[in-house]
């Protein structure tokens, strides 16, 4: 009886786990200045102040038009839907190497440290062709902040 209790509870429990995780997803910040505050609505004080457009977060929660995010620094709090869209960035956690074409046999254009805003034009498998100043390549998506698909 205890056996099938503990699997009963250990399966409710990854359900739950996998339920959550289907809930976060990746928005961008859409302006270059962004208030971030205490709690879903206008009336909560601001917590601080996002100045990096394009910057990418992860949804952890929704209640009504806004949005509980959490960044790459592990910093939280709200956002209004209109200061956000669609994410088409990441950011690495690591030093990356951006390559001529999807494969690490191909020719080396640039290295970024890790941190650095990297704008994604497409994804492949485990690459991502991407443009951060005036360079364009492909980078390895292991070990980044934001989608990758």
């Amino acid at each position: 009886m205890q056996k099938i209790i503990i699997f009963v509870l250990t399966s409710l429990i990854l359900i739950t786990q996998q339920v959550n995780a289907k809930d976060e997803f990746f928005l961008m910040l859409k302006n270059k200045k962004v208030n971030v505050r205490y709690g879903p609505g206008f009336d909560y004080q601001v917590k601080y102040i996002y100045k990096k457009i394009q910057l990418p977060l992860k949804v952890i929660d929704k209640k009504e038009n806004f949005r509980r995010i959490i960044d790459h620094k592990n910093n939280n709090g709200w956002i209004h839907v209109s200061q956000l869209r669609k994410a088409k960035s990441f950011i690495p956690l690591e030093d990356k190497i951006i390559f001529k074409k999807p494969s690490k046999f191909s020719k080396p254009i640039a290295q970024v440290k890790k941190g650095r805003l990297l704008l994604i034009k497409k994804c492949e498998t485990q690459w991502c062709k991407i443009q951060t100043g005036e360079f364009i390549g492909w980078v390895n998506v292991e070990n980044v902040w934001g989608p990758t698909n």
